[in-house]
């Protein structure tokens, strides 16, 4: 199981969905995962990604890449339970 860095300690990946975008040229995702904490404790991060690292900042979706999380939320449902948006 894939493991994450968070403030409260390290986590286990336990679901992740990976939206590829494009702009000006440069290749990056946006990233949403469930993690559970040392605790077990869930947890929902959103990142980016270049190169397969996850990265701090500002996390921006166009409306096609909302449609696409919404999708994946179909395929992971506890990440939709964790934000309440189920998997419409």
């Amino acid at each position: 199981m894939a493991k994450a860095a968070t403030p409260w300690g390290g986590a286990a990946v336990l679901e992740e969905i990976l939206l590829p975008q494009e702009a000006d040229g440069k290749e990056f995702a946006a990233l949403v995962q469930l993690l559970e904490g040392p605790n077990g404790e869930r947890l929902v991060r959103f990142a980016y990604t270049t190169g397969g690292v996850a990265r701090r900042g500002p996390v921006t979706l166009r409306p096609t890449d909302v449609a696409k999380l919404r999708r994946g939320l179909r395929k992971t449902p506890d990440l939709g339970k964790a934000l309440r948006l189920g998997s419409a």
